[in-house]
């Protein structure tokens, strides 16, 4: 099971949504880095730092015989993605927080934190 992602310093929800596009793209299948660089829009230069945040991130890659390509199942890979801010309101938090399993779980430890008398 994935763990809470290690710190990959601040990411705005443009490259989180980047990254979750390329392992979108790896899970398909080995892809080499001009097919990656073209679909995702990219230059090399931020193509290798995003491939460093996967790597804080504890995200399974290799390179091998020029083609980039996942080594753990997408829905792992994703776990340790962080989810941008979704800019939720108390209200849509408190109703996200009901409910069973580890979501809403999540959702309760974290509005309790907040909620704690210091």
């Amino acid at each position: 099971m994935a763990k809470n992602r290690s710190d990959a310093g601040p990411m705005t929800a443009r490259r989180s949504a980047r990254l979750y596009q390329l392992l979108l793209l790896l899970s398909k299948g080995p892809q080499t880095r001009e097919f990656l660089l073209r679909k995702l829009r990219m230059l090399p230069r931020g193509f290798y730092r995003d491939l460093q945040t996967l790597r804080q991130l504890r995200v399974g890659f290799v390179l091998a015989d020029h083609h980039y390509r996942l080594t753990e199942r997408f829905e792992t890979a994703i776990a340790r993605l962080p989810f941008p801010d979704p800019l939720l309101n108390w209200h849509e938090a408190l109703q996200l927080s009901r409910g069973r399993g580890p979501a809403p779980k999540k959702m309760k430890e974290r509005i309790r934190q907040l909620t704690a008398l210091h």
